[in-house]
């Protein structure tokens, strides 16, 4: 990287270091620093599969320490590598920071790392590349700590740099055929590696098996806490002019949502951060208004909304994919607060872009869908894949979108992001080398 050039959007990871800190913080309130780190000890010594949230195995304090220690290595990783901060940082950083209160961690998260790295040295390409997609293929950090627990951290160790140096080639590829279609594409192409290393532990006589740990009890607590967060993101937004930056809110409501659309880049970090709250309070509400649990896996899948709010989701495009997966706890027997439920009606909002591109009653239709196959798909992954969610919209999403682009010849306009960057040019950091294809095709990218 060339560090006499200015980088771009420089406000998103002192915000992403700070957020950090503040988990720090919150977790370091939460108790006295011995039972903080005894619970650091007993989250770094799990299988980690799905689902282990833990604020059920380790205490608050504990989880928030980790959440917040792994969001600031995160940060400093990216500062040093990502040549141009834009919505995919944010998607990283909601991802690193979510999923470390239920699967990833100090330890189990390096092994998958460095296995990316070394793909880029043997292909003598440049780690920046690379290093989103590094940080984000930690979601098959649950191998690393159940080979460590069942025989050796060397063996842990090998099995991690193994799928973190395939990764790059599957999602180069899985991406394509969803269309731009399923947000959390990484989601899947972790998921295809895991159908293939869980028969493999199995054949050589292995066990693995998903977890159940899940916290409740902590609404009024953690509740308070998140609608601090958000609302500090709305005003920290507005802060520069309410008046612009509402009016391109408002434009960012008008977009699909599908694979690419860069926020942050067409409408610069203020409106993002109003979004970002926004969502984070939609995504909160929805829990607590299905008598849902706000835990660490909640609470986590909330963080990977607030952090994909700067790369597809909005207001109008999750609401009908949260609707549908309501939808179908009727339709599946299936109480909408069961742990499964609550996290395919927050997660299940990869699948935005439907409701962007085709209208809100596909959005329903695609979270109706969902809420079916997310209950069944990952249960040959054995909890291995941490973006499970990713998995099934994949699933969803490769067989949905033909069907509709097919059938629907009626499609919602959709205001296209080039048509964006044009009218808020003035006030935008400077023009990208290359802009994305038009919303209503599929572009190369990767979540």
């Amino acid at each position: 990287m060339n560090r006499t050039t200015p980088r771009q959007n420089p406000i998103l990871l002192p915000v992403s270091a700070l957020f950090g800190l503040a988990l720090v913080i919150f977790g370091l309130c939460q108790g006295p620093p011995a039972e903080t780190l005894s619970g650091l000890y007993v989250i770094f010594t799990m299988e980690d599969v799905l689902i282990t949230d833990y604020i059920a195995v380790a205490g608050i304090g504990a989880a928030f320490v980790n959440a917040g220690l792994v969001t600031l290595i995160s940060t400093a990783i990216l500062w040093r590598w990502d040549e141009s901060p834009n919505g995919a940082t944010m998607v990283t950083i909601g991802l690193m920071s979510g999923f470390s209160l239920f699967g990833k961690n100090l330890v189990n998260m390096w092994p998958c790392f460095f296995g990316t790295a070394l793909y880029a040295l043997a292909k003598r390409e440049s780690f920046s590349r690379h290093v989103n997609l590094a940080l984000r293929g930690t979601a098959l950090a649950p191998m690393v700590s159940f080979m460590t627990v069942q025989f050796s951290p060397w063996l842990g160790i090998a099995v991690g740099l193994i799928v973190g140096f395939l990764l790059p080639p599957v999602a180069e590829h899985a991406h394509r055929v969803q269309n731009g279609m399923n947000l959390y594409s990484v989601g899947f192409s972790c998921g295809l590696l895991a159908m293939m290393m869980v028969p493999a532990f199995k054949a050589f006589g292995l066990n693995p098996t998903s977890a159940h740990y899940w916290s409740t009890g902590n609404n009024r607590l953690l509740g308070l806490a998140l609608t601090a967060l958000c609302l500090a993101f709305i005003l920290g937004g507005l802060a520069r002019g309410p008046k612009p930056v509402l009016a391109k809110y408002w434009a960012l409501l008008r977009t699909s949502g599908r694979v690419p659309s860069d926020y942050v880049r067409t409408f610069t970090p203020g409106p993002v951060l109003v979004n970002m709250g926004v969502n984070g309070l939609i995504a909160a509400g929805y829990i607590l208004l299905t008598g849902g649990d706000l835990n660490g896996a909640t609470i986590g899948a909330i963080f990977t909304i607030i952090g994909f709010s700067g790369c597809g989701k909005h207001a109008f495009n999750i609401v009908p994919v949260m609707a549908g997966v309501l939808l179908g706890s009727l339709t599946n027997h299936v109480d909408p607060n069961s742990s499964s439920l609550q996290l395919a009606g927050l997660f299940g909002t990869t699948l935005a872009p439907f409701a962007g591109v085709f209208g809100w009653p596909f959005g329903v239709l695609a979270g109706l869908l969902h809420s079916s196959v997310v209950l069944q798909a990952g249960l040959p992954l054995e909890g291995m894949n941490l973006y499970n969610n990713g998995f099934s919209g994949g699933l969803v999403a490769i067989v949905l979108y033909p069907i509709l682009e097919s059938l629907v010849k009626s499609r919602r306009p959709v205001l296209m992001e080039e048509d964006l960057f044009a009218m808020f040019a003035s006030d935008a950091p400077q023009p990208p080398e290359e802009l994305p294809g038009r919303e209503t095709r599929a572009g190369k990218g990767e979540s």
